[in-house]
C-alpha cells in the first residue's frame, strides 16, 4: 500500500458516496486505500460499508463510540494514523471542501524526498479560501492563523496555512503515541511536536456541499487553550486560569459589595466560586489527560477543595505578617504570596489530586523527585519552539 487517506467524519452520511467516487478517480491506478475514523451518530457507517462493496478502492471503516472519542477531529485522525496500512497518510475532511483530486499532487510532492509534510494551502499563489463562506469566517480564520505563526515563528517558517485539515504526513517520521490531540487542528499539533520538514502545494477550499460546519464557538475555545497548552504548557496553562479566577473573584466582590452585602462574606462568596470554577477549568484543559489514572472526580473536587481552602487560609495570615512585621507594601506581598500559592497549587494537583491510583512500587521516583521533575520539564521548555 502507497497510502492512506485518513477521513474523520462526523455526521457526514450525505458526502460519503461523492467522496468515495472522486477519491477513486483521483487515486485510479495507484496502491491507495481510504480509511474513514467516524465519531458519527446516525448511519454514516451503514453507508459506508454500503459504497465500500462497489468502491474502487479499498474502504475501511473504524467507528468511536461515545465513549471512545477522546481528542475530537484530531484524535480521529492520530487513532488513523495507528490503523492506516500505509506509512505516507494523507489526511481531508469528509464534506467534500477538500478537493480529493488534490491528493494525487500531495503525494507526488511527497514522492520527491524533502519533505515530511505537505500542506493543501488556502493562502499561496493559486490557493482560494472563498469556500470558507462569509466574510467574518475569513477573517477569523486569517487572525487565528496569523497568532499561531506569530506563537511559533520557527516551527512554522514557511507554512503558510498551519490551520488547514487538509495534509500529507510520512507516519515514520512522527511519535504518534506522543501526541495529546484536542480539537481539529491536528496539522499544528504535528509541526509543533515533531521536527518535520514542511512542503506546501496550493488548494481551493471549496464550499460545503452536503450537512452542516462542525465549527462552533466551542471548538473555537478549545483550539485557543490547546494553543496554549502547547506553546506554554500545563504550568502556564494552569496560570492563566488562575489569572482569570483572580479577576472574577474581584468582579464578584465589586457586584456583592455594591449590592449591599459585607465585604467580608462577599470576599468568602467570592473566593469559593473561584475556587470550584478554577478547578473545573483545570480538570477540563490542564489535567484531562491525566484524569483517566487519577481517583474518581468526587475525590478529586473534594482533595482539590480542601487544599485551597487550606492554602487561602494560611496565605493571608502570610500576607500580613509580610506587611505589618517586614513592612513590605502590601501590592509586592500580594504578589509574593500569590506566586508562592501558584507553584503549591499546581505541584499539589499533579502529585496528589491527579495522583495515579495504583500504588507506588518499589524502583519508581518518589515524591520529591516527581516534583523536581515536573519543574525541571516546565522549567526547561525551550523559549522557541
Amino acid at each position: 500500500m502507497h497510502v492512506t487517506v485518513i477521513v474523520p467524519t462526523r455526521n457526514e452520511r450525505a458526502n460519503v458516496a461523492e467522496m468515495v467516487r472522486q477519491l477513486g478517480l483521483a487515486l485510479a491506478g495507484r496502491r491507495a486505500e481510504i480509511l474513514f475514523v467516524d465519531d458519527s451518530e446516525d448511519d454514516t457507517v451503514a453507508e459506508i460499508e454500503r459504497v465500500a462493496q462497489d468502491a474502487p478502492l479499498p474502504v475501511r471503516v473504524i467507528h468511536r463510540s461515545a465513549g471512545q472519542r477522546t481528542g475530537g477531529l484530531g484524535g480521529a485522525v492520530v487513532a488513523g494514523l495507528k490503523a492506516a496500512a500505509a506509512d505516507v497518510c494523507v489526511v481531508m475532511d469528509g464534506d467534500l471542501q477538500h478537493p480529493p483530486a488534490l491528493v494525487p499532487a500531495l503525494v507526488d510532492r511527497h514522492a520527491r524526498g524533502d519533505a515530511d509534510v505537505v500542506v493543501a494551502s488556502r493562502y499561496i499563489g493559486g490557493g482560494d479560501s472563498t469556500g470558507l463562506g462569509t466574510t467574518l469566517r475569513f477573517g477569523v480564520s486569517r487572525a487565528a492563523t496569523l497568532v499561531t505563526k506569530a506563537m511559533f515563528p520557527v516551527r512554522l517558517h514557511g507554512t503558510s496555512d498551519p490551520m488547514t485539515g487538509f495534509f500529507l504526513v510520512d507516519r515514520r517520521r512522527v511519535d504518534v503515541d506522543a501526541l495529546r490531540p484536542s480539537g481539529f487542528k491536528i496539522l499544528l499539533e504535528l509541526l509543533v511536536r515533531s521536527d518535520l520538514r514542511a512542503a506546501e502545494v496550493p488548494m481551493r477550499f471549496h464550499a460545503r456541499a452536503e450537512g452542516e460546519s462542525k465549527a462552533t464557538l466551542r471548538q473555537g475555545m478549545t483550539f485557543l487553550v490547546h494553543l496554549a497548552r502547547l506553546r506554554f504548557g500545563k504550568m502556564s496553562l494552569f496560570a492563566l486560569i488562575g489569572a482569570t479566577g483572580a479577576v472574577a473573584n474581584i468582579a464578584i466582590v465589586w457586584l456583592l459589595t455594591a449590592l449591599g452585602m459585607g465585604y467580608i462574606w462577599a470576599a468568602i462568596l467570592a473566593a469559593e466560586v473561584t475556587i470550584v470554577a478554577n478547578f473545573l477549568l483545570a480538570e477540563r484543559f490542564v489535567f484531562a489527560d491525566m484524569r483517566g489514572r487519577a481517583s474518581g472526580f468526587r475525590r478529586r473536587f473534594v482533595t482539590s477543595f480542601a487544599f485551597n481552602n487550606a492554602e487561602a487560609a494560611i496565605r493571608i495570615p502570610v500576607l500580613a505578617f509580610l506587611v505589618e512585621t517586614w513592612h513590605i507594601s502590601s501590592v509586592l506581598a500580594t504578589a509574593i504570596t500569590l506566586a508562592a500559592a501558584f507553584v503549591g497549587r499546581f505541584v499539589f494537583h499533579s502529585l496528589v489530586v491527579y495522583a495515579p491510583r495504583r500504588p507506588r512500587e518499589p524502583g519508581t521516583e518518589t515524591a520529591g523527585q516527581k516534583i523536581i521533575r515536573i519543574l525541571d520539564e516546565e522549567a526547561m521548555r525551550p523559549g522557541e519552539l
